[in-house]
């Protein structure tokens, strides 16, 4: 390696660090002395305008980080957004940034979260959960984002995580299923661009961020699931070069980029633990979007049993440890839009 190759390699990881930790002070100066109109809202959030946006502009929010042992988007976006600085003139002048890093205190620990699932207090009523450290997280961030969709003319947002488990679709998404039909078209068409293989419809929200903008600032979003859970430096970034690709494509065109649509799914039940006697039938090594047949059981919980329909389902999220009250998974059939 050649000292011009070590020098990128040693700023690409700069850049990753720097964004794991929330610090956009070095990407804000960048686009600042390009003309871009750059605000910073609340500790690792980003706001950028181009000169000419008006207020038509189109509005996108990239998050990720909400949950802290997510890498890969993270390791994802610096690459972008580390590249675009280089050439700020390169983002789309009709189209309003924001980025997002959810959890830093999670990032920094390398765990999931401190005291709380980030991205189940998207929502208003979260009972013994409200003094939690996500829970303050989870306000400063709406306040943020509520300000930067306000009077949008179209607003999206693309929340970038991993999964726990492996799947068998290993870039898939959840999208809120109360999106009209027409964004919806074109949202999966923009996740097919970007290799995203499978997309669940989702009437519940279960507090999640994709949910609430969707539900609260009639955002076209997406929870978008790359790989699985991994350690910094390990990530096998070539594999979602194609969700690279799509993002990359979005911030310098303006508009989002259109494929082939992913595998649809609809949910069919969702798996909500009741107690400490939750119990599924399954094992740990089972994979995200393994099938099962009608009539077999899921999981039990005292009285409350779980079977699969009249038809086969397909189980996603599977996560017993999850606390009482929350989701513990989706069981979800194959769809059409």
């Amino acid at each position: 390696m050649d000292d011009q190759s070590r020098r990128c390699e040693a700023n690409q990881a700069a850049a990753v660090q720097a964004l794991a930790a929330g610090d956009l002070a070095h990407l804000a100066q960048a686009f600042a002395d390009a003309g871009c109109t750059v605000g910073l809202p609340a500790p690792g959030m980003l706001q950028l305008s181009p000169p000419s946006a008006g207020k038509q502009a189109m509005r996108l929010l990239l998050s990720v980080g909400i949950h802290g042992d997510e890498t890969a988007p993270i390791e994802i976006l610096s690459r972008i957004l580390h590249d675009l600085a280089q050439a700020p003139g390169r983002l789309a002048p009709n189209l309003e940034l924001m980025l997002a890093v959810g959890n830093m205190d999670a990032i920094a620990a390398g765990r999931r979260f401190v005291e709380a699932d980030l991205n189940r207090m998207f929502r208003d009523e979260r009972g013994d959960l409200e003094g939690t450290a996500e829970a303050r997280r989870a306000d400063e961030i709406m306040r943020a984002t509520a300000q930067f969709f306000d009077g949008g003319r179209e607003n999206w947002h693309l929340d970038l995580h991993t999964a726990i488990r492996p799947s068998h679709y290993p870039a898939f998404a959840v999208v809120p299923d109360a999106i009209p039909a027409p964004a919806k078209r074109a949202l999966l068409g923009c996740l097919g661009a970007g290799g995203i293989e499978a997309a669940i419809l989702n009437s519940a929200s279960a507090g999640t961020f994709s949910a609430c903008t969707a539900e609260r600032f009639g955002a076209v979003s997406a929870t978008v699931e790359l790989g699985q859970i991994g350690r910094f430096g390990c990530n096998d970034l070539e594999r979602f070069s194609a969700a690279s690709g799509m993002i990359d494509a979005f911030l310098t065109a303006g508009v989002p980029p259109s494929g082939a649509p992913p595998a649809v799914f609809r949910v069919a039940q969702q798996l909500v633990k009741h107690s400490a006697d939750f119990r599924m039938a399954f094992d740990r090594t089972t994979w995200n979007f393994t099938k099962m047949q009608p009539g077999e059981l899921i999981a039990e919980d005292g009285d409350v049993v779980y079977r699969v329909g009249s038809e086969p389902e397909y189980v996603v999220f599977p996560n017993p440890d999850v606390r009482p009250g929350l989701r513990a998974g989706l069981m979800v059939v194959e769809s059409d839009i």
